[in-house]
């Protein structure tokens, strides 16, 4: 019987003095209060994130609805830091231990904060739409993304001095480890200076279609911090160092003004001068007298009998259409090409093809025949 009582009571004392000196049932109530705001999280924050979006939803504007869905992940975390604040409350930990649970409890709340920050970072760019008058879109993509860089360097900042990890020392060491790594990260630095000129310069943005001279043609998808994501034509996707973009010279069509259409019309050599004037002057009434077309003095326009071929009079037409799409600058040069066929025909002239004349000076008469002398067999 005194066995049993002795082991009881040291049942209670382990149980009192438990781990690091808290009651074992102190830490079971602790963990179980956590748990019930576990479980409640997704209650409570349905309950709250609902009560928002109703009054969100009144609004005209869009860029509150944007911004609660990039911070509902932040406010679920909100009851879970609660839990924790209350479970380490009821515990009644000692001063050392409970500086620790106070430090932890500050670095969850500052990372929450500082997650909303930088969740909201994007929504709240919208409002800078008025700024890409001045700077292009990917300029204000690259400024959304050094803020949040900045963000989430201060957060960490503000969690480690939290736990009184000092930020300059680090920093310092930071800044000679960078000499270091600079020596050998030189491409790395060129490319990054290489994008921020070419989206100072305005040399293009994303959607443009452009040519790299001797490396790709296509549509730009990205321009990154190193390289440049350029999708082919055949959709195949290249990624271009930035330095490749700012050495080389780069045409961007989606820039033009107007597209342009450059022939040369081949007509017979026995085409008249009547038949050239009223070929030419057909084509330039065309030209001239539509609306697809831009006009002088806007830009030049030449309709001209232009040089003798080794087989064909060749007729230059030189104009631009107002449009720069494709597809509709393709159909116009179809009805072009159709009238221009017209014309010739209507002309009483014909389109000339590549030949050759051979001129014979004399033909064989009475000229003795060539000796061809037997082969070995014949003989």
């Amino acid at each position: 019987m005194q066995n049993i009582t002795e082991l009881w009571t040291l049942i209670k004392d382990v149980w009192r003095t438990g781990v690091f000196g808290i009651d074992i049932g102190a830490m079971v109530a602790a963990l179980g209060i956590f748990v019930a705001f576990l479980l409640l999280r997704g209650l409570l924050t349905r309950f709250i994130i609902g009560a928002l979006r109703l009054k969100v939803g009144k609004t005209k504007t869009q860029i509150d609805d944007d911004l609660l869905t990039a911070l509902e992940e932040p406010i679920r975390l909100a009851p879970l830091i609660f839990g924790a604040f209350l479970a380490f409350q009821f515990l009644n930990l000692e001063t050392h231990y409970q500086d620790i649970a106070d430090k932890l409890i500050r670095s969850l709340i500052t990372a929450a904060i500082f997650w909303a920050l930088f969740r909201a970072i994007k929504p709240l760019s919208n409002l800078l739409t008025r700024l890409e008058t001045l700077f292009t879109a990917v300029m204000m993509d690259w400024l959304v993304k050094a803020v949040k860089l900045l963000i989430a360097f201060i957060g960490v900042a503000a969690v480690l001095e939290i736990w009184g990890i000092q930020v300059g020392p680090i920093l310092a060491g930071l800044g000679l480890f960078g000499v270091a790594v600079a020596l050998g990260a030189q491409d790395l630095f060129k490319n990054l200076i290489a994008g921020i000129l070419i989206i100072a310069e305005r040399r293009f943005n994303k959607g443009d279609w452009v040519r790299v001279d001797g490396v790709v043609e296509g549509t730009v998808e990205q321009i990154g911090f190193r390289s440049t994501m350029i999708r082919r034509f055949d959709k195949a996707p290249v990624f271009v160092p930035n330095t490749k973009l700012a050495d080389n010279a780069v045409t961007n069509f989606t820039a033009m003004t107007h597209r342009r259409i450059y022939w040369h019309i081949g007509v017979e050599y026995r085409t008249t001068i009547e038949q050239l004037k009223t070929i030419r002057d057909g084509i330039e009434a065309y030209v001239l007298g539509s609306d697809e077309f831009a006009h002088p003095p806007e830009v030049s326009t030449f309709v001209r009998i232009d040089k003798f071929s080794d087989s064909s009079i060749d007729i230059m037409l030189y104009c631009f259409t107002k449009t720069t799409d494709w597809g509709a600058w393709l159909e116009i040069k179809e009805r072009l090409a159709y009238h221009i066929k017209d014309v010739v025909e209507g002309a009483g002239s014909s389109f000339a093809f590549p030949s050759t004349s051979l001129y014979v000076e004399s033909m064989p008469g009475d000229a003795p025949e060539v000796f061809m002398p037997p082969s070995k067999k014949e003989a």
